[in-house]
């Protein structure tokens, strides 16, 4: 029921913004989740799944079908980008600066594949956050675009907590705003093809903001018991 009540709310926020709802890509954020709970999703028809910690991550993907996108969410240790290049869906890979990006390349080139990156950017300015600011998104964007083996698909932002997700909107309007003066720049090995933005608080409000990807967990499996882990 939270499943289908989640899609339908997202084909609702496509209607109101005038958008197709194929434009909008839902990753169920399944971590801490046992994988019962992601078959379940799984026979609805659910094919991208979210989890913040590779271990984690690398032990459902041995057990659950292999035409799972997985998701890596949450920011990525750069010790950490060997156990899931080739495994992770081209969106799992956000980076914040120059070392994690090299990083990604390095594995990307022993790997003989490319990458698609999403560069995270802290829209709010909260200190709590990773990202890194609009201002320094361009200049970021643009050394990257020098690196072998990984190109940037995108921006991504994770909004502050709010009990009104209309507080949230000027947040994915500014990151919109962003990738479409990016976009513009018509930098070579960089595309605006992606607006990652919006979780179980406000996706909607994100969705109505140009939000490719929204990332929702408990909206979808209920809440969290981190007490069991």
């Amino acid at each position: 029921e939270n499943y289908e009540e989640v899609q339908k709310k997202i084909t609702e926020a496509c209607k109101r913004a005038g958008r197709n709802r194929e434009e909008v890509t839902l990753i169920a954020v399944s971590k801490t989740k046992p994988v019962e709970m992601l078959s379940e999703i799984y026979d609805l028809g659910e094919r991208n799944f979210g989890e913040n910690k590779v271990q984690e991550l690398t032990e459902k993907e041995e057990v659950l079908p292999k035409d799972i996108h997985w998701h890596m969410i949450g920011h990525l240790q750069r010790n950490k980008v060997k156990y899931i290049a080739g495994k992770v869906a081209p969106d799992s890979f956000w980076s914040d600066s120059l070392r994690l990006a090299k990083t990604i390349s390095e594995e990307a080139v022993k790997h003989n594949c490319e990458i698609p990156i999403l560069i995270e950017v802290n829209v709010a300015g909260e200190e709590s956050k990773f990202g890194v600011s609009v201002e320094e998104t361009l200049p970021l964007i643009e050394e990257i675009a020098k690196l072998p083996a990984i190109h940037v698909e995108g921006l991504m932002t994770i909004a502050p907590y709010v009990e009104d997700p209309e507080e949230n909107r000027p947040v994915f309007r500014k990151l919109k705003e962003l990738s479409v003066d990016i976009a513009a720049k018509n930098i070579n090995n960089v595309r605006m093809a992606i607006l990652s933005m919006g979780m179980t608080g406000d996706y909607e409000v994100a969705v109505e903001e140009g939000a490719t990807l929204v990332r929702v967990g408990t909206g979808v499996f209920g809440e969290r018991d981190y007490s069991k882990r």
